[in-house]
């Protein structure tokens, strides 16, 4: 399952260079996952991208 972002990014940019697989861009006000290229960084055991995130809105698909 790919993660989102939520409303509540703060357009901050530390999760974009974080991505391994490069699925993370900005978009207009809130920075984007493409779900097609998100792993959830299985192979690195964890998420990059939340462990960055200073507000914690990164977070599966199904919770959004």
């Amino acid at each position: 399952m790919a993660l989102t972002i939520t409303e509540e990014c703060i357009n901050c940019a530390a999760c974009e260079p974080e991505c391994p697989r490069e699925a993370i861009t900005a978009g207009d006000d809130i920075y984007l996952i493409d779900a097609a290229k998100c792993t959830e960084c299985e192979e690195e055991g964890e998420s990059m991208c939340v462990t960055v995130c200073p507000v914690d809105c990164i977070v599966p698909m199904a919770e959004a």
